[in-house]
């Protein structure tokens, strides 16, 4: 399993650094499409767009989906079920609807695609998943220490700041670090939503299949990949701290 997972990626690095386009041919050791993944324009300002689009996405998804989470939490069994089955709708729906859907809503509305459309769209799909991910971590809080706090003189925005919200915080983290993630692979809502002139890296790697991918963007993909990579390594082999 672990090998056909990551044979083709293993095989994209090694493109990465081959001399000749070829996927088929060994042309010798080189660097220059790294060189050259630098020096493209197309592609850094692709690059520029996608994490742009995906921080600020991802954090203001964080922050409604955390506060939508917080509401929800508060209703009724009835209500809750109905606003948890909504907030599935989205992650249960297919993109290419999604997009369309939204697509046509802003041309209804008047508003020109671009870079805006691009924004509101990733933050749209991204506040469910933030919803999915703080649900659970509320329903593991004890409020009887929220409303402790609250009959010790703390004002509500107080004690939710320091009660409440140091215990969601690995589920408004995993939110984030989701709806990040999905912003940044997302294409299909993407390309029916942009605008003239605007490009995210998979809309960038789609427009060039046609005429063939150049082996800069394997070098990217490497880069990309190697960072995730030595983050993982960071997070999972720190040093922990010792127990008594």
């Amino acid at each position: 399993i672990l090998i056909f997972l990551y044979a083709p990626i293993f095989t994209m690095m090694v493109l990465s650094f081959n001399q000749s386009k070829s996927r088929t041919h060994w042309g010798g050791f080189t660097l220059s499409w790294y060189t050259q993944m630098f020096e493209s324009r197309a592609i850094m300002y692709a690059l520029y767009t996608t994490l742009l689009v995906a921080m600020i996405s991802a954090l203001v998804a964080t922050v409604i989906g955390t506060v939508t989470a917080i509401a929800i939490s508060h209703m009724k069994p009835v209500s809750k079920n109905i606003f948890m089955s909504i907030s599935n709708i989205p992650m249960l729906n297919a993109d290419i609807v999604t997009g369309i859907a939204l697509m046509l809503a802003f041309i209804a509305f008047g508003i020109s695609l671009g870079f805006k459309t691009v924004l509101i769209s990733h933050i749209t799909f991204n506040i469910p998943y933030v919803i999915l991910s703080v649900m659970p971590k509320l329903k593991q809080t004890d409020r009887s220490t929220y409303e402790a706090a609250l009959d010790l003189g703390a004002s509500p925005a107080y004690a939710f700041f320091e009660v409440v919200f140091p215990d969601i915080m690995p589920g408004v983290l995993s939110g984030f670090l989701l709806a990040f993630t999905m912003s940044l692979d997302d294409f299909i809502i993407t390309h029916f939503t942009k605008g003239a002139g605007i490009n995210t890296l998979s809309t960038l790697i789609y427009s060039e299949v046609r005429r063939g991918i150049r082996p800069s963007m394997y070098a990217l993909s490497t880069v990309i990949f190697v960072l995730v990579l030595v983050v993982l390594l960071i997070a999972n082999f720190r040093k922990q701290p010792e127990k008594d």
